[in-house]
């Protein structure tokens, strides 16, 4: 009998219709995933170093990372990821309606492994997030979890 391994998937997203149709786009697809959603850089920095209500939280395989979030801004919560030894080599793709040259370059600069900008339509965002979840859960080889 073979045990398919469940890929965690860790949103950090304030908006609650884009995490609807992360859900939507996730629901359909052949990978096994849990997608574990937290609404801003102060709760995601909770889960991935399990402190209070997230003790028992899994090692996400990779974050999507929104960057215009309440409490404490995805550059910052970016910058503090791949800072920490226990953390840095978590693939995060930035995940933002934000084109600006400059949040790029310094998503990049910080070490954010992708940037994405959040399409406009509905196909298009679906089609986005299955190619993520296509690329790094079937073609890319992640770092081993704790």
């Amino acid at each position: 009998m073979t045990i398919l391994r469940v890929f965690q998937i860790l949103l950090v997203e304030d908006n609650p219709g884009y995490v609807r149709l992360t859900e939507e786009a996730l629901k359909e697809n052949t990978m096994p995933n849990k997608l574990h959603v937290v609404p801003d850089g102060v709760e995601a920095l909770a889960f991935l170093r399990r402190k209070g209500k997230y003790a028992q939280a899994p090692r996400p395989d990779i974050i999507l990372l929104d960057l215009n979030l309440p409490r404490k801004h995805g550059k910052d919560v970016l910058a503090e990821i791949k800072n920490d030894n226990d953390l840095k080599r978590i693939p995060i793709i930035v995940l933002t309606v934000s084109s600006a040259e400059q949040d790029i370059l310094t998503s990049y600069n910080l070490h954010a492994n992708c940037y994405i900008v959040k399409p406009n339509d509905l196909d298009r965002f679906i089609a986005v997030i299955r190619s993520i979840v296509d690329f790094w859960f079937t073609i890319a080889n992640l770092p081993p979890g704790d």
